[in-house]
């Protein structure tokens, strides 16, 4: 096939940040911007994302020197040197002591040039390159001419129908006539393991998922290549590498490409190498004209990264070229070879890329011959170099300190402080509480780095009642979920509550159940009355004294990006509710850190956190109550960062009588926050908020929810119809 590679940077585009290995560098001194720590570290990257290329590549050196003396591009850069914008939207000031502006500017230009992002077309019979910035890798692909047609010509863009959430799933290719590899991430939104074989999933209207790879899908080409994906040979476990195989029909009226060879040795550090695949549209980046700039606003299209390949493993392969969401699944080709030397499956953004070793996929692909393609035993992955942690050192939380027990409030700054409140009435708590948030405030002072935590006593809790079932009505008693399969019964963690063991932490208003093994909860389950709901100011992060602090994650990975912060699954506002007393408990008792889940900032925004208050509007109004059930998807092959496993996604069903029937209903919504982790490249809109099943949720958590899945508006086959919701009206109850 015809092609030709065209470098989609006009010499007027300038970015901040592409993906990179990196580490600290000395030229940042020349950078001033004091009030903003998340820019000089996007700022740090960059610089010293120029300084790895220069290090590893020395022919690239040399013209990345030139392209500074370059009159066009020194102007450029001055041009764009006045302002530049930060993660956050705040404007940052260039300078240099010399007075000139265009320092950092002319480094991005310097970085477009050692990184170009290409797209690849079959219009032209000749490799040819538009306005190419990079002699060195123009002469290098030009080389390679030959084995980059060939490679191109074998890599496809995964295509469903009847899925409503996704056109397209990411990048597959070639390895044999009629076998595709592509990522387990990308074959498991179509495909799942039935327990007898892998079969594909149900979709909209209830009919089945279908799969296809077009091996076009080209910038600028109305034509298509498409063969139809009939069967999921295999989808490797969580704890393998993170690939699949699918077999593709094959057709007498056009013909397929070759597949890829795979190249079965460790391949040398700083090969140069290229990324062939469908870069998509990434939501993680907030300056979305950061990601224009890169590339040039060409998505979903077949696209060419070259780079080099920085760190290896029997099981793990680095490299810094330039991708993004979609590109799960692509292929890396040697440049030297054309063969296939790792199956591109994440980007941790601004560090590094991670790939399968193809001498693993080829292993394997050979395993599955000789075993007629059932599964065999998963191969085990480890990493070949170990994560750097880029976060702010400092992140100030203010929290306000609230009654730890009759008569004391208790915080830690790491120091244990108890303040004696006296015997007052309850009407004098709201004076005495603020006197000790002015004294915890200025303990936080002190110490910045230390957030305030409460340690009660096992006797605090004694009245306590918990979730209520019949909190709708003895009529409808809705029990908590019932953990039905039997591993995740065996991970229950169950403490001693008076010589009897007890499973459910019951706090003001709700209850929760807690996973040994994760340390965080299966769900935790909230009755709401609106009518007497008050607003409160929260107070600081508890511990619960009746299980052990070891079986409570504390603080491990819980700080500044790129750590997590604290998720409730019981929204905060949500049991503040009752008399005074009650209502103060509700909100101290929403701090525990039981009842809390490792999640990114950005999920505490939205219609996700509206759900509750949206329902309460909807319910029976001379009444105003609802029930919510709310927790994490715990998964095989969730990631582990900073020693903690970290659920992708989320669930929550609601339940109330509602106003207009006066009859029980019941709905289901899900979130992902996959998208949003660093190592991982999906980034198709998981993490808006949408209405799913109850039977879904059911399924994929292992529990069961009685009668309220019976009660569910949708069946599994309307709710992909509905899509995310970008709304509160979208959401059906009856």
């Amino acid at each position: 096939m015809p092609l030709k590679l065209s470098n989609v940077f006009s010499q007027k585009s300038t970015n901040l940040r592409t993906l990179y290995p990196l580490s600290p560098c000395s030229v940042i001194s020349k950078i001033q911007s004091p009030h903003n720590p998340k820019c000089i570290m996007l700022k740090n990257r960059l610089l010293n994302a120029v300084s790895a290329i220069q290090h590893n590549d020395e022919r690239l050196m040399e013209e990345l020197h030139e392209v500074r003396l370059n009159q066009d591009f020194q102007k450029e850069s001055f041009e764009k040197a006045i302002h530049f914008k930060s993660p956050d939207d705040e404007t940052l000031e260039v300078l240099r002591p010399e007075g000139q502006e265009n320092d950092l500017a002319l480094e991005t230009i310097v970085l477009r040039v050692g990184r170009p992002v290409l797209t690849i077309s079959h219009d032209e019979a000749v490799l040819q390159f538009a306005d190419a910035e990079s002699q060195v890798w123009k002469e290098r692909l030009l080389i390679a001419k030959q084995q980059l047609i060939s490679a191109a010509k074998a890599v496809g863009k995964i295509e469903l129908q009847n899925d409503p959430f996704y056109e397209w799933v990411g990048t597959g290719w070639l390895i044999d006539e009629s076998i595709v590899v592509t990522n387990r991430h990308v074959a498991e939104v179509f495909g799942k393991n039935k327990g007898t074989g892998f079969v594909f999933r149900q979709g909209a209207g209830g009919k089945q998922v279908e799969a296809f790879i077009d091996f076009l899908q080209e910038a600028d080409c109305p034509d298509e290549l498409t063969f139809k994906i009939i069967s999921i040979l295999h989808i490797e476990d969580e704890i393998g590498p993170d690939m699949a195989f699918l077999r593709v029909e094959l057709s007498d009226k056009k013909a397929i490409s070759a597949p890829i060879s795979l190249f079965t040795q460790l391949p040398a550090i700083n090969l140069s190498v290229a990324v062939i695949g469908y870069p998509a549209r990434d939501s993680r980046i907030s300056d979305q004209k950061l990601m224009l700039d890169i590339f040039g606003d060409v998505y979903d299209k077949k696209r060419l990264a070259p780079g080099q390949i920085i760190g290896s493993s029997a099981n793990e392969l680095l490299h810094d070229c330039s991708t993004l969401g979609g590109n799960s699944g692509s292929v890396v080709i040697d440049l030297t070879t054309g063969m296939a030397v790792g199956l591109h499956f994440a980007g941790k953004f601004l560090e590094k890329n991670f790939a399968v070793p193809s001498a693993v996929i080829k292993d394997r692909l050979e395993l599955f011959r000789k075993n007629g393609y059932k599964n065999t035993a998963p191969v085990k992955t480890s990493t070949a170099l170990p994560e750097k942690d880029f976060s702010a050192s400092l992140s100030l939380q203010k929290s306000d300190a609230v009654l730890a027990g009759p008569g004391t409030a208790t915080f830690t700054v790491p120091l244990q402080v108890s303040i004696s409140l006296g015997a007052g009435v309850i009407g004098d708590l709201s004076v005495q509480l603020h006197q000790v948030n002015n004294y915890a405030a200025a303990a936080v002072q002190k110490s910045e780095q230390d957030e305030i935590i409460v340690e009660g006593v096992p006797e605090d809790y004694e009245n306590r009642k918990g979730y209520d079932r019949d909190f709708l009505g003895n009529e409808h008693g809705l029990p908590l979920p019932e953990i039905i399969d039997e591993h995740l019964r065996d991970d229950i963690l169950k403490y001693n509550a008076g010589g009897d063991d007890e499973m459910v932490l019951t706090y003001q208003h709700f209850s929760v159940i807690m996973s040994t093994s994760r340390r965080q909860c299966f769900f935790s389950a909230v009755n709401i009355d609106g009518k007497t709901s008050v607003p409160m100011a929260r107070g600081p992060w508890r511990l619960d004294p009746r299980i052990p602090k070891d079986a409570q994650i504390i603080k491990e990975c819980y700080g500044s990006a790129p750590k997590f912060s604290r998720g409730h699954m019981t929204r905060r506002e949500d049991p503040i509710w009752g008399s005074s007393r009650e209502a103060i408990e509700g909100n101290a008792d929403s701090m525990h850190v039981t009842n809390t889940v490792p999640q990114m900032q950005v999920m505490n925004a939205g219609i996700w956190l509206k759900l509750e208050n949206y329902a309460l509007q909807n319910a029976r109004k001379d009444d105003m109550r609802i029930s919510v059930f709310t927790g994490p998807v715990f998964k095989k092959g969730d990631p582990v960062k900073y020693g903690v496993i970290i659920p992708l996604a989320f669930w929550k069903v609601i339940a109330f009588i509602h106003d207009k029937t006066g009859e029980l209903c019941a709905t289901g919504y899900r979130i992902s926050q996959e998208e949003f982790l660093v190592d991982t490249e999906f980034v198709f809109g998981a993490h808006e908020t949408r209405q799913v099943a109850i039977s879904s949720i059911e399924e994929e958590t292992g529990l069961s929810f009685g009668t309220l899945s019976q009660l569910d508006p949708f069946d599994k086959g309307q709710e992909t119809q509905n899509g995310f919701l970008r709304n509160l009206d979208q959401i059906k109850f009856i």
